[in-house]
């Protein structure tokens, strides 16, 4: 039976009812977004890949036991447990998460931008490389909140499930990093022009 129609409710539903391939199917559908989003707070892939793996364990767990509350929420569910893994092996090991680019996983490469010309790719590429200086001094909350967006993509309201907190939170903490990059490009004068 092929699995890529249903929906998530659907598949915890026949994974529930004995079918190992539904939940196959519930897992490739939303495990790149779940280990990226673990990657990005620890930065360290076979950490990463530990908390992601207890995740679904904590998942497969919760579904047995039939403490999963259907509500059609099942990816935010699953971000909000990823994330708490995440936050609960920093305080193990009593260190904060650094949000930071490299090489392989640049925040902002994704922000395509076809039919430049050299010159505009080279102004892009400087504008780039200042916002990801300015980003890296903000408050942890708020980098959070600003990768997020640009990179994930992600709605408030998904980025506040994920975060658990409320929409209110995550549209404070994107407003007050906006005013502290504001404030820091003022302060040391940064010019950041694409045109």
């Amino acid at each position: 039976m092929r699995f890529s129609n249903c929906s998530d409710q659907e598949l915890i539903r026949l994974y529930l009812e004995g079918s190992d391939s539904a939940f196959e199917t519930l897992l490739t559908r939303h495990k790149d977004k779940v280990f990226t989003k673990v990657y990005l707070m620890v930065r360290d892939e076979a950490l990463a890949e530990d908390i992601f793996q207890d995740c679904f364990i904590k998942v497969i767990q919760t579904l047995k036991s039939g403490k999963y509350n259907e509500e059609g929420k099942f990816l935010p569910w699953v971000m909000r447990i990823a994330h708490n893994l995440a936050i609960d092996s920093f305080r193990r090991n009593k260190k904060m998460p650094a949000v930071r680019s490299d090489d392989r996983n640049d925040v902002f490469a994704t922000i395509g931008h076809p039919d430049m010309h050299a010159e505009d790719e080279i102004i892009h590429n400087q504008v780039t490389s200042d916002v990801k200086k300015l980003v890296k001094l903000l408050p942890q909350e708020q980098k959070e909140v600003i990768i997020m967006r640009l990179y994930y993509k992600m709605s408030f309201k998904e980025i506040a499930e994920s975060c658990d907190i409320s929409i209110n939170t995550a549209l404070g903490r994107m407003r007050y990093a906006l005013i502290n990059l504001r404030k820091i490009i003022d302060e040391k004068q940064i010019q950041l022009n694409l045109s």
